[in-house]
C-alpha cells in the first residue's frame, strides 16, 4: 500500500535536509520541540521513538495509521516510509532517533523486535510525569556538547524503552501480515550485527558488499547474510540501499539538485539502479519526489 500526498498544509511544514535525520544514518539525535506536519512520507535509518508531552499526532506508516495523545510513547521502524500528516496547534513531542547499533542493544523480546523491524509500531500509554521530565533532560544532556552526558542519556533512554516489556503495551497492526516470528539472538549474535551496522554506516556510500562487510564483524559472508536477515527482516543489500536511499532523499531537496548526481554521490553504480530502488522504496521517481518537494 502507497501512502498518498497529503495537501500542502497552512502551517509551517517539516523538509528533509542534508543536516536532518536523513542525511546523517549513523547520528543519534534526540529531540524536545513542537513537530511539524510532512507535506509527503519520509524515511531514514533509524528507529524512531515518539513521547507525546502534549496535545495530539496523526501518522499514515506504510500500512497502517496510528493516533497519539499526551502521555503516550511509540516506537517504531524509520526505514519505511512514514508520515506525520496532522497535529493538533498545542502539540509538543520527545524522542529519539536510534541506529541500528542502538536498537540492538535493547533487551527487549525477540518478537517485538522482528515486529518493529518489519513494520509494526509499538504503543503504550504507560507512562507518567516523570517521563516528560526525563525526555526533556535526556534531550539536554544529548545536545550538551559533553559526550558523558550524551552516553549518559543513551543509556537512559535504552533502560526506559526496556521497562515496556514489564508494562501494558500494544503493537499496531495487531496481527502479523504474515512475516515469520523473529529468533532470539544471544549476545555474540546482537554484538555481529551491530559491528556490520557500524560498518556499512561508515562505508555505505563506497562500494561494499556482503564479503567486505562481513570480514568487519570477522565473520562467514554466508553467516553474516543468515544472521542479518533473521535479525532484521532485511537482506544486507537492502540496508545498504536504504541508508543511500535516506542520504539521497536528503539532496534531493537542494534546489539545485541533479537526480544523476545525486545517484552516484549516494553512492548508486548507475541511475537505473537508483530508479529502481528509489521507486520501489518511495511509490514515485527521484525526479517526481524532488519536484514535489522543493517549495
Amino acid at each position: 500500500m502507497k501512502l498518498a500526498e497529503s495537501k500542502m498544509p497552512e502551517r509551517p511544514f517539516y523538509q528533509p535536509g542534508a543536516s536532518s535525520v536523513e542525511g546523517l544514518p549513523l547520528l543519534l539525535q534526540m529531540f524536545h520541540t513542537q513537530p511539524l506536519v510532512m507535506l509527503k512520507p519520509h524515511w531514514h535509518a533509524q528507529v524512531e521513538v515518539n513521547f507525546i508531552v502534549r496535545g495530539t499526532v496523526h501518522y499514515r506508516m506504510n500500512d497502517h495509521e496510528i493516533a497519539l495523545s499526551a502521555g503516550e510513547m511509540c516506537l517504531f521502524w524509520g526505514g519505511l516510509p512514514h508520515q506525520m500528516d496532522d497535529l493538533s496547534d498545542d502539540a509538543v513531542y520527545a524522542g529519539a532517533h536510534l541506529p541500528l547499533v542502538h536498537f540492538f542493544r535493547l533487551h527487549l523480546p525477540a518478537d517485538i523486535r522482528h515486529r518493529l523491524m518489519t513494520g509494526a509500531a509499538l504503543v503504550t500509554s504507560a507512562t507518567d510525569r516523570s517521563d516528560n521530565d526525563s525526555f526533556e533532560r535526556w534531550n539536554r544532556y544529548a545536545r550538551s556538547g559533553d559526550p558523558a552526558r550524551a552516553e549518559h542519556a543513551v543509556n537512559e533512554l535504552l533502560l526506559r524503552l526496556e521497562r515496556v516489556r514489564f508494562e501494558p503495551y500494544r503493537l499496531v497492526p495487531e496481527t502479523p501480515t504474515g512475516q515469520e516470528t523473529g529468533n532470539p539472538f544471544d549476545q555474540q549474535s546482537s554484538r555481529n550485527v551491530g559491528r556490520m551496522c557500524d560498518f556499512i554506516a561508515e562505508n555505505f556510500l563506497y562500494d561494499i558488499d556482503c564479503v567486505t562487510i562481513a570480514a568487519a564483524a570477522d565473520i562467514h559472508p554466508k553467516y553474516a547474510m543468515s544472521l542479518f536477515k533473521k535479525s532484521t527482516g532485511m537482506t544486507l543489500n537492502e540496508y545498504v540501499n536504504l541508508l543511500r536511499l535516506s542520504y539521497a532523499q536528503a539532496l534531493l531537496m537542494h534546489q539545485d539538485a541533479n537526480v544523476l548526481r545525486v545517484a552516484m554521490e549516494s553512492g548508486f553504480g548507475s541511475l537505473s539502479a537508483f530508479n529502481k530502488s528509489f521507486r520501489k522504496l518511495a511509490g514515485m521517481s527521484p525526479s517526481d519526489f524532488r519536484k514535489a518537494g522543493v517549495r
